[in-house]
């Protein structure tokens, strides 16, 4: 393929995805689904990767739940990836709130909608807590470990962390002992109080970005 037409080409794709994404929305629910949480950016996550031969992490995630009548709270877990120990609190008072895992038909029996398929593999947290009155909010704390032998592994002597953000603030810390040797998407580096590498990223797109982390021990 010539440059010209390479070119030429390329310029019909993103004149054709500019003509897709160029629907305006009407009404006030129309403009609030494009406007709300991402604009606001009320989310953070935070990685801490255990040793790497466990395929096991913790994390916490906070957000900000603002629309009145909402009192509960879905995270499906990604294909591939199994759930533990989930845990949450509401930040402004410090009430625990209780937990729960669903799997495959159970949730459809809790008449549970997660907005996709659900089919028997399928696995999903669900937090309960009051439900948000007019003009007030809740902040609230998701704590849980998972496990996923695909995206978090050991290869020969590297750790490896391939694994797709899709908010807004996300950061992973490493396990002790562990430097940063490559990272496919720019961040920010710094070191944790007890000396672990931490790993800053801002995703400013409204898609995922695909984060590819290479780590080795480091030297005694």
């Amino acid at each position: 393929m010539t440059p010209l037409r390479a070119v030429v080409m390329l310029s019909a794709l993103l004149a054709a995805t500019a003509g897709a994404q160029a629907k305006p929305v009407t009404g006030s629910a129309g403009l609030q689904s494009r406007l709300i949480e991402r604009a606001t950016q009320t989310r953070e996550i935070v990685y801490f990767l255990q040793q790497p031969e466990t395929h096991t992490f913790d994390l916490y995630h906070d957000y900000t739940e603002t629309r009145p009548g909402v009192g509960q709270y879905l995270n499906v877990v990604r294909a591939g990836s199994t759930v533990s120990n989930p845990s949450a609190v509401i930040l402004d008072t410090g009430d625990r709130l209780e937990t729960e895992i669903l799997k495959g038909s159970a949730i459809s029996a809790a008449g549970i909608d997660i907005g996709e398929q659900v089919r028997p593999e399928t696995e999903v947290v669900v937090i309960r807590f009051p439900a948000v009155g007019h003009g007030a909010s809740t902040r609230l704390r998701i704590s849980e470990t998972y496990t996923d032998s695909v995206r978090y592994r050991v290869e020969g002597d590297e750790l490896i962390w391939d694994r797709a953000f899709g908010r807004v603030d996300n950061a992973v810390v490493l396990p002790p002992g562990w430097r940063l040797t490559h990272s496919s998407v720019p961040g920010v580096v710094s070191s944790t109080p007890d000396g672990r590498i931490r790993i800053d990223y801002v995703n400013p797109r409204l898609d995922e970005i695909h984060v590819l982390i290479v780590a080795r021990r480091r030297n005694p």
